[in-house]
This record gives structure tokens, sequence and C-alpha cells, in this order.
């Protein structure tokens, strides 16, 4: 789920009439002195982090004064907090309270609906807080079909134990952040702690709202850079991933980083998964092993080759690492050649320069290892492949085994694709090109271009291969990326055909 800073959470909230402190975000320390200043008073100054227990963490300051507040975001701003770096502030005036609420919100896939959940007593621990004191909580299911009726928003103030002179108010800040979340189809938030301040104003102190990935494309206005659920802010190639996920319904491809310092001959392992659950038992034998896994990568639910290539030219765009693996569940419905013919394109691309295993078990397995197995020696590492019945232990010890041995080639020579002669070409839907060299493909007697297409839209006219659909069919998804008129055609024909993908610009172009 995309996680919304407590900042633009809150701005959401003032949108909806909730009030919050004054203050706003920044960057430098100056900007912090500057704000504080401004606000001219005593101010709170909190890391902009997707953690919890900040206070705990000492990432909430109090000062008093704009000086204290510019040491606060000299000593916070670059700090690193569980791998990631503090490059966010909050500057805010301190308030004085004299109560604290805790109001949130989550979808209670039980229930199927959104569930409320409001206490008379807010503040850090909130856990421990709603088991010491159960009569002052309340929850309600909502009706999603009608929504939070005003009744039912001071029926659960009530329930919580709040009356009198507080019930309207609440009860009416209850439906204006019910009316928020539910706008920006939040999956979860919270106002925690909700303040009554010494003026008697309702305050939202802090904030969180996460929002469900499916519905991040419908608000472009929240600024949500990828919908996955991260707890820090995306790097380079995260981001990359999703540039190339959003876009493309076919499959998955999912990409976390999990190292990012790291240095050759430590280890690190770019690992490739396909299917969740068997990826995390291949993970599982990695570290058993003693390799350390600079990223998790799931491509799975029958993405095209074209997915696959684009993953694993990520995964081998991280300097330092030592071996490449895949491993998936073994019993994947997705045909595995196409997911063979994108590792090959993209081990060629590359080049590869680090020994890979890979475990590629599932729909014609047996193709999907040949294909592997037959590309060996076109670049400088090893690659092994295997099976569903191969277990990943063995797998794992073969890689052990191949990166002890291998020695990197120092400047590995890419790829020598000559200038097309006599070109043809057509688009893809992802924006590739595929070109074939009609000069070269007349002298090819395999002709393995048009026999290997799957989605059989090449034909031959006059020896040549040509498409049987229009440019603008193959554009819109009739050529469905699966390589082997590529990958096919540099091991049985004449090497006339090319595909040329676009990448995302932290890997580059293709040679």
């Amino acid at each position: 789920m995309a996680k919304l800073h407590e900042y633009q959470s809150k701005t959401l909230l003032r949108a909806a009439g909730i009030l919050t402190p004054k203050g706003g975000m920044v960057e430098t320390p100056g900007e912090a002195r500057a704000l504080a200043t401004g606000i001219g008073g005593p101010v709170v100054v909190k890391a902009q982090v997707w953690v919890t227990g900040r206070a705990g963490r000492n990432l909430i300051r109090f000062a008093d004064a704009p000086e204290a507040a510019t040491t606060a975001a000299e000593q916070m701003l670059g700090q690193k907090i569980g791998g990631f770096t503090i490059d966010r502030l909050l500057v805010e005036e301190r308030l004085t309270i004299e109560q604290e609420f805790y109001l949130g919100l989550i979808i209670d896939d039980h229930a199927r609906a959104p569930v409320l959940i409001l206490s008379a007593v807010g503040g850090s621990g909130i856990e421990e807080i709603a088991r010491q004191h159960p009569d002052q909580m309340a929850r309600l299911v909502v009706n999603v079909g009608t929504g939070l009726r005003d009744f039912e928003a001071r029926d659960l103030c009530r329930r919580a134990g709040i009356s009198g002179k507080l019930l309207l108010p609440l009860s009416t800040l209850v439906l204006q952040f019910f009316t928020t979340v539910r706008g920006c189809e939040a999956r979860a938030a919270e106002i925690n702690p909700l303040a009554m301040t010494a003026a008697g104003s309702l305050v939202a102190l802090d904030a969180r709202i996460t929002v469900d990935d499916n519905a991040v494309f419908r608000h472009p206005e929240l600024g949500i850079e990828i919908a996955r659920e991260f707890d820090r802010p995306p790097t380079p190639l995260e981001r990359a991933a999703w540039a190339v996920e959003k876009d493309d319904y076919r499959g998955t491809f999912y990409f976390v980083q999990m190292e990012t310092e790291f240095h050759k001959s430590e280890g690190v392992i770019g690992f490739h998964g396909n299917g969740g659950g068997g990826a995390m038992i291949n993970m599982d034998a990695l570290l058993a092993h003693g390799f350390r896994i600079a990223n998790f990568v799931d491509t799975s639910g029958n993405p095209p080759a074209s997915k696959v290539y684009r993953a694993a030219r990520l995964i081998l765009s991280q300097p330092g690492i030592d071996g490449y693996f895949m491993g998936g569940s073994g019993v994947a419905s997705q045909e595995q050649y196409h997911s063979a013919r994108g590792l090959v394109k993209a081990f060629m691309d590359a080049p590869l320069n680090v020994p890979a295993v890979i475990r590629i078990g599932g729909n014609a397995e047996e193709q999907a290892i040949a294909i592997l197995q037959r590309a060996n020696g076109t670049f400088p590492a090893p690659v092994e492949a295997y099976g569903r019945d191969d277990p990943p232990d063995q797998c794992v010890e073969r890689l052990r085994a191949l990166t002890r041995d291998y020695v990197p080639s120092p400047e590995p020579a890419p790829r020598h694709t000559p200038q097309p002669a006599e070109p043809y070409q057509f688009e893809t839907l992802t924006g590739g090109t595929v070109t074939y060299d009609h000069a070269v493909c007349r002298g090819c007697e395999s002709k393995v271009c048009v026999e290997s297409c799957d989605p059989k839209i090449l034909s031959l006219e006059g020896g040549v291969p040509v498409l049987n659909i229009s440019r603008e069919e193959a554009r819109r998804g009739g050529c469905t990326e699966c390589l082997a008129c590529e990958v096919e055609c540099y091991f049985l024909g004449s090497r006339g055909g090319r595909i040329m993908l676009p990448l995302p610009d932290v890997i580059g172009q293709e040679h």
C-alpha cells in the first residue's frame, strides 16, 4: 500500500476542514530556522519518515527558539534510519494539549467494509492504551452503501465515553475524517494524537494515510511516486522498476532493493524470483548458505519476455553483485521459455559478467533449460539451468562453487550488432522496435523467426519475414514481445533479427 507522509496526510485533512498545527516542510537547517522564526514561538521538529515510534527514536524534537530548531534540523537531516536517509523535516507550532484522542480507519477484509476506531485516550503506544482502557475505545463497521451518517458518528463518540460540549465538534470531525479517507481510497488512516488544545480546538497533531495501490492511478493529485508499500523513500532502481510496471499490465514485476552499500567479493546476490512463495524458499536457501541478497524481484503471472528482460537488466545494473540467482515455485503456470529468452537477451546485452544459476520450474521447463544452456559461451560468465525437481539448496551450492571460481572480465565487450543494410521495422507495445535486415534474412535457411513467433504475426514474403497484421495492430499489442525472433534467430538463424527495448535511464539504453 502506498503511504503518504505526515505532511501530505495533513494537507488532505486541512482541505476537509480539520485543523492542523501551523508549519511546513523543510529540507535544510536554514529553512527550519526561517520557518520557526515565522511561527514565532515554540516548535516541534519531526523527521518525515515512514516509521512508527519516532519519539522513541529521537526523531521528534522540541525547540523553544529558532536556534534550537536549527540545531535539531542539523542533527536529523542526513541521518540514516533503517537504510534510508532523512531528507525532509516538518516544523510546526507546539501547542498546549489538554486531552489526546485516537481516530483511525482500516479496511477490514473479513467485514468487507471500512471500520472506524475512536479512543478517548490517544498518543504513543495506542495498542497498549487500548488494552488498558477498553471502555474508552469504540469501533464502527461503516456500511459502504450509505457511508457514515451523522447519528452513527455521534453514537461512536458516545460509546467511546465522549459527551457534553465535545460531542458535536468531535462527531463532526469524525465525519470529515471519513469523507477524506474515503475520497482518496485509503486502506488505512489515523490521526494520533487528535488533541484538544488549551484554546478549546480539536487539532490533528499527527496523521498517516495509506492509499490502496490499485487506486493510485485515479489520484494523481496525491503525488504518489510508486504504488508499492515501502517503509522508506524508493531507491532509483525501485523507481525504474515501477516505471516499467505501471504501464504494462502483462504479468507482475515487483522490485525491492534490500541492500545498496556493498562491494565485490562480499557474497551479495542479485535475486530474481518467479512466483512469490517459491521465491521466498529460494531466498531462504541463499541466506542459509551465507549469501546476502541485493534485491528481491518477482516476475510472475505470465509476464512477457520483455518484462523479464527489463527485470534482469535492472538486477544486473547493481554494481558489486557476485552472482545472479533465479528461483521460483516450480509449478508456475507461465510458459517458462518466455522467461528464458528474456534472460538470454539480457545476459547478451548487459553482458553477463557474474555467474548465474537459474531454477526455472514450470510449464515447458525443459525447453527453457535448453534455451539457457544453449547460450553458454555467448557472454563472459557461465549460466547453469535447473528445473523443479532440483532442490534449491543444491542450486545454491552450485552458485557458491561458480562464484568461488569465476574471475570477472575487467571490461566485457558489448555485443556487436551491425547496422542493417535493408531494414524492415515495426514498433511494439512498450516502445520497442523490431528490425529484420532483409538483406541477411534472404540467405537464412531456417526462417526460425516465423516458426518461433509466439503470436504468429509473421509470414514469409519473397523469402523474408514480414508482418501478417498491420503495423498499428503490432504496436497495440499484436507483437507480444516474446523476443523469439531475436534470440532464436541469433542461435538458429542468420542473426538478421534485432529487438530494441527502451530501458530506464538508470541503466542506459542497449548497445
